[in-house]
């Protein structure tokens, strides 16, 4: 049953575009359900409003107009959290006066971008959480939160061996952030800033409740709020306006277009992952030396220390010929769902681990930090959808594309992931998990109580954080 579009929800999204994506998808899913949708974003990243006519957006000023932050450090995310709070306070504040016939159901911020929880308690607005991660992922963090000197600092030896009570993780999949076999402080504050859901109401999951039904439900026993998880967000948003941030380079479908069926490998390592000139060369000997059809993303920034494809060997592109397309950034959920696909070498990030086996295509995993290690270990372990790359080294690489693309592993892999691709379908037709799960998030919303007058500003000052504690983590 949609609602009267008189109810508005605020979105907040974090700016980077694994973050940013699912936020602008979940924004389309509850305008089509009759809510009004107003983004309040960082100027950083800011998305293109073109794109989403439907939408308001404001811009907050996050104070970093002369500072390169397109790799997020710590001190960066913090400071973001910090820069942005008066601002969207007084925002919201001056909006929920004028707004008429139009009421503010809810506050909807993405985990990393905690500070919202404060504007929302002050402002006596009911806010939720969305989670672009996995269920695992986060699991995984909570778990060794309970414990961390169980499981740091770990000798080197011990990097194949399993973390307790985190099957099928080893130590080497931990997901942190880890010096010299061990976790620094900051890191594990931050990341339990993260997890802390403060006053939030409820949770929203880009996951599904069939593929991470376990996980779902211990972490809804520690948090004890109503979950939703209704992904995957980009199939069941009604929109399929571009997300992203940077330019796409298109040309490359009509290159895929000249390709034999399911005998491409798409290499992308994501929006932010950065990598050393050894690893690209590595990689670009393996795949030449594969002989398979592959199209290749080298973004800009990406290989430390050069621009774009400088580093490659010379005459490489010459060399691989037609068999080969390398693209500054490309449409990759077009891509995916391009029959000329056979493969995906990926960084294991969640929105692309979903747009992948959405499109039935089975992975190379080539995981580097955080949530990565994680999906990547449940993607080649217990869903097995995937192929572990265990070294980063050309003949392993060649070896390991020629097992996906050309084996009967690789057969058994592809057949695994076309299942799977079913179960997440039956989930989004009428009846199934996620379509269930969007209906009650409606009437959830929808039934949230009035809110009580909000309070009057005072003009600079800084709201108080409690998520900086080190006993900010919920206890369950």
């Amino acid at each position: 049953m949609k609602i009267e579009r008189k109810q508005s929800v605020v979105l907040v999204p974090c700016p980077y575009q694994g973050h940013l994506t699912p936020m602008l998808q979940l924004g389309s899913i509850l305008y089509s359900q009759g809510f009004f949708v107003i983004v309040a974003h960082t100027q950083y990243n800011a998305p293109n409003y073109s794109n989403y006519p439907e939408f308001v957006f404001h811009s907050m000023d996050d104070r970093f107009q002369e500072i390169d932050i397109s790799f997020p450090s710590l001190e960066n995310l913090y400071s973001m959290n910090e820069n942005c709070k008066v601002h969207l306070r007084d925002y919201l504040f001056t909006m929920m006066e004028e707004e008429g016939n139009q009421i503010i159901a809810c506050i909807i911020y993405d985990n990393v971008m905690f500070f919202v929880d404060d504007v929302a308690t002050q402002l006596k607005v009911p806010s939720i959480v969305l989670r672009t991660f996995s269920a695992a992922f986060t699991q995984s963090m909570i778990t060794i939160f309970q414990q961390p000197e169980k499981y740091f600092p770990f000798e080197d030896s011990q990097l194949l061996d399993p973390l307790p009570d985190l099957h099928p993780l080893r130590y080497k999949d931990a997901p942190f952030f880890v010096i010299k076999n061990t976790v620094p402080e900051a890191e594990l504050e931050f990341r339990r800033a993260i997890c802390d859901i403060g006053s939030s109401v409820a949770t929203i999951w880009n996951t599904m409740q069939d593929l991470e039904s376990s996980m779902l439900l211990r972490l809804q026993e520690h948090y004890k709020v109503p979950f939703f998880p209704i992904g995957p967000f980009h199939k069941m948003a009604p929109s399929a306006s571009s997300t992203s941030i940077l330019e796409e380079d298109n040309s490359c479908i009509e290159w895929l277009d000249r390709q034999t069926p399911n005998s491409v490998l798409y290499v992308s390592l994501g929006s932010i992952v950065r990598i050393d000139d050894k690893e690209l060369i590595e990689t670009a000997w393996g795949l030449a030396n594969s002989e398979q059809p592959f199209l290749w993303v080298i973004r800009p920034g990406s290989v430390s220390g050069f621009q774009c494809a400088e580093a490659l060997p010379d005459g490489y592109e010459e060399m691989v010929g037609e068999r080969g397309r390398i693209v500054k950034w490309a449409p990759q959920k077009q891509v995916l769902a391009h029959p000329a696909l056979g493969g995906f070498y990926t960084h294991c990030g969640w929105n692309s681990t979903l747009e992948s086996i959405c499109e039935q295509v089975p992975m190379i995993c080539r995981p580097i930090i955080a949530d990565q290690l994680v999906n990547a270990r449940y993607l080649t372990q217990i869903y097995k959808v995937g192929i572990e790359l265990e070294v980063i080294e050309r003949t392993v690489i060649e070896k390991t594309i020629r097992k996906l693309m050309l084996s009967e592993e690789g057969k058994d892999v592809k057949k695994r992931v076309v299942d799977m691709k079913q179960n997440i379908v039956a989930g989004m037709q009428i009846g199934g998990t996620s379509h269930k799960n969007l209906k009650d998030l409606v009437d959830f919303i929808s039934a949230l109580p009035s809110r009580l007058p909000p309070p009057t500003p005072v003009v600079g000052t800084i709201l108080s954080s409690n998520h900086t504690s080190s006993k900010c983590i919920r206890e369950s």
